[in-house]
């Protein structure tokens, strides 16, 4: 069976991959168009892109929105490929952010660190984007897809699973996520499930796309095969040539060790997945960055309270410049070697997944041999004794 592909209504993906949406300017217009191109679906995170305009602190909500359509009119430059973005229900902007998008004609929103209920509200009329959100429970499922219908007449297009491997701010409790009852396996299965009694709005199943912790075509079998339509990959695209990051960005991946992964509280009130550097030991060790805050963001974050500025420490590592802010990353950051170019990892994947399916038949042809060996052994001395 070759690499699965992927379809979200009348939206077809050549290759079932989904690169995530990273912030704070990880995943922009370069990795976005790079994946795109490569048959998968591109993803721009909406999450602080507009910290390097220069009215970013006094004109917050413009400077977004300005990037935003700036970065999506790039991707469309570059190629034909689906193109979505990310857009956090958390975030005080998230109406103009999905405006933006919606005027823009991306192909895709995904949408958490909440409940999208009101999504479905801001389409207009012929939109033919499709709202996906990314949830971490079967229960989530089932509550958007009874408020949607309800209200809006309506299910979602799809959804994202992600699991506690992920990086970033994650959907979990701090005592869920090396729980093994909250393991993505698991929660695939379970989402999978519950969402047999609803269709999407094409009408057909709504595809479930699992994420965190996917990093080998082994991996995206095995979640296809738990009844996944794709998978969605944010780790392993920071370490290629396209990633909008700076270099010294990449390298913390591949300079990480597995004990570098660690989990931290962050300043909106979430846990989340970071590379442990000197700025967080200097954090958890009592140091403050006073500062106001211009933008606020995140509805969550108490930024009277917070140690530093979330978005700031997030740009600053974007820039390179580490020791003023730290690198979110999934659990299986440690395990990259080395940076490459986008369509080389996608050829890497699909000969994985080839791999992974051939071994899985092996099994079968082996004991399919046997049988045809014993039954040679009966075969050919009756034959000479005739």
């Amino acid at each position: 069976m070759s690499f699965p592909s992927l379809t979200i209504g009348d939206l077809f993906l050549p290759v079932a991959l989904v690169q995530g949406g990273m912030g704070v300017g990880i995943s922009l217009s370069g990795l976005a168009s790079a994946v795109a191109a490569s048959g998968g679906l591109g993803v721009i995170s909406a999450a602080g892109i507009g910290v390097k305009e220069p009215d970013f602190s006094s004109n917050y909500i413009e400077a977004n929105n300005r990037t935003l359509a700036r970065e999506i009119r790039a991707v469309r430059a570059k190629t034909a490929g689906a193109l979505g973005v990310n857009i956090m229900v958390a975030m005080a902007n998230f109406a103009d952010l999905v405006k933006t998008a919606l005027r823009e004609n991306v192909d895709v929103i995904f949408s958490g660190a909440g409940l999208p209920l009101d999504l479905p509200s801001y389409l207009t009329e012929g939109s033919k984007t499709k709202l996906v959100p990314i949830i971490s429970s079967a229960r989530a499922a089932v509550i958007l897809c009874k408020k949607w219908l309800s209200r809006f007449g309506r299910t979602p297009d799809a959804f994202v699973v992600e699991g506690p491997m992920a990086g970033g701010h994650l959907g979990f409790k701090a005592e869920q996520i090396d729980d093994p009852a909250f393991a993505l396996e698991k929660l695939v299965t379970e989402v999978v499930a519950g969402l047999g009694p609803y269709t999407a709005p094409n009408g057909l199943p709504i595809p479930v796309i699992a994420a965190g912790g996917v990093y080998t075509g082994a991996d995206i079998r095995r979640f296809i095969t738990l009844g996944a339509a794709g998978v969605q990959m944010g780790t392993r695209f920071v370490a290629t040539d396209e990633c909008d990051a700076d270099e010294r960005f990449k390298q913390t991946y591949i300079a990480a060790t597995e004990q570098d992964l660690v989990i931290i509280k962050s300043p909106v009130g979430m846990p989340g997945r970071a590379i442990r550097n000197g700025f967080l030991e200097r954090v958890a060790n009592g140091d403050k960055t006073p500062s106001s805050c211009p933008y606020h963001c995140i509805h969550s974050c108490e930024h009277g309270k917070a140690p530093y500025c979330i978005t700031l420490a997030l740009a600053n590592a974007q820039r390179g410049r580490l020791t003023q802010g730290f690198a979110f990353a999934g659990q299986n950051a440690w395990r990259v070697d080395r940076i490459m170019p986008v369509a080389e990892l996608f050829e890497e994947l699909t000969a994985q997944y080839a791999q992974a399916e051939a071994a899985a038949l092996l099994p079968q042809n082996q004991e399919v041999g046997e049988q045809d060996a014993t039954q040679a052994d009966i075969v050919r001395p009756l034959a000479a004794s005739l």
